[in-house]
């Protein structure tokens, strides 16, 4: 047994030689650097900060760099890195309305105050492989001429109201008034999931859960599998002030900004005998630019508001306890990497069964054979059969 476990530490070095060797590929080619990651890489960066709530690039770049890519790898070494730090204070809530605008879209009203901002998305693009930038030389960003309406709002440093509070205003949509007491929210990062899980939680669980999951629930949805039908009444990117209260000081003060990307989607709601048709938000939030997942976001956390709307969960999506457990990438992948540890003894074991069942067949076939055949042998008799 020493002998194997020392043989086994050996392998696990070796391995780990061979890891740095695949990561850091042709040594004739220059090494990626944490800062061109975090400059060149944002889309991946801001998934990794989002699933591993914590919002730092430069870790998060680093833990990419470590993964040699694997997003989800990256989020597990984030999260794991986060465990370790301590928490020194909680902040008050972000005000995304007086967000500093990169990108803002409606698809709502054609004409909102502040005008709709495209800023930078692909989705205009033709979806072709651009072979310009696998030269090294070309047009730089600095010489790329700059979109004129998000520089306008970026220079007057004006903020843009939100487009869901016209709705708001005049009643049209569902309120959504401050509990009662003003209840500190749940903390997932410290807590394990519980059910009936409030929407606090499940907020959270659908931020750190896994996009391309989100997204393939978000989509059911679309494909008549919940009772949405959804317009996404704003999308917002930009960076937004974070404040906190130390209690030496007793009042708010500005510690920073953080990018974000925020959407509110607007769905139907056919009212009851004691409220008056509106419409109802299904809301999303992600570190970073990340679009997709705030929109899926949004469709799936509509979905789960089904029982406290009074609609019936007939769809997977309207299933809390279905979503939020299988939604953690970084839990299903532990269960299901786990199968490539040693399992030796538990094949045995059914090894032995399905040998045993095995016999078991082949003396019931035999033994009715004999009655069948009584005075012929049993292979005879098995033949004749």
């Amino acid at each position: 047994m020493y002998v194997a476990v020392k043989g086994g530490e050996r392998a696990i070095e070796a391995s780990y030689l061979a890891l740095a060797r695949a990561r850091r590929g042709d040594t004739t080619l220059p090494e990626l650097s944490i800062a061109q990651i975090r400059e060149q890489m944002p889309l991946a960066v801001a998934r990794v900060m989002t699933e591993g709530s914590l919002y730092d690039r430069d870790l998060a770049a680093l833990a990419i760099k470590q993964a040699s890519g694997d997003l989800l790898e990256a989020v597990f070494l984030l999260r794991a890195y986060r465990t370790t730090l301590p928490r020194l204070l909680s902040t008050l809530p972000l005000d995304t309305s007086k967000m500093t605008i990169e990108r803002r879209i409606s698809s709502t009203f054609k004409d909102v105050p502040g005008g709709q901002v495209l800023g930078a998305t692909y989705d205009y693009t033709q979806r072709l492989l651009d072979f310009s930038l696998a030269a090294e030389s070309g047009l730089q960003v600095a010489d790329a001429p700059q979109p004129a309406a998000a520089a306008k709002v970026r220079e007057s440093g004006r903020a843009m109201p939100r487009v869901l509070d016209f709705l708001n205003a005049e009643g049209l949509i569902q309120q959504e008034p401050m509990p009662e007491g003003d209840p500190v929210p749940g903390d997932l990062t410290r807590e394990p999931l519980a059910f009936p899980a409030g929407r606090d939680i499940r907020l959270q669980n659908l931020a750190r859960a896994d996009e391309g999951f989100v997204l393939a629930m978000a989509y059911s949805t679309q494909r008549g599998y919940a009772n949405t039908h959804p317009f996404a009444g704003e999308i917002r990117h930009g960076k937004v002030a974070v404040e906190v209260v130390p209690e030496e000081l007793g009042f708010a003060i500005d510690i920073g900004e953080i990018e974000i990307t925020e959407c509110q989607m607007v769905n139907q709601f056919a009212g009851s005998h004691t409220e008056a048709a509106c419409f109802t938000r299904g809301y999303g939030l992600t570190f970073g630019y990340n679009e997709r997942k705030t929109m899926a976001m949004g469709l799936m956390d509509r979905s789960l508001r089904c029982e406290e709307l009074g609609e019936e969960a007939t769809a997977p999506a309207q299933m809390a306890e279905f979503v939020l457990y299988h939604s953690d990438n970084v839990e299903a992948s532990g269960f299901l990497q786990h199968l490539k540890l040693p399992h030796y003894v538990d094949f045995q074991s059914e090894l032995n069964l399905v040998r045993a069942l095995r016999r078991q067949t082949a003396q019931a076939a035999d033994a009715a054979a004999e009655e069948e055949f009584p005075d012929v042998s049993a292979s005879d008799a098995q033949k004749a059969a």
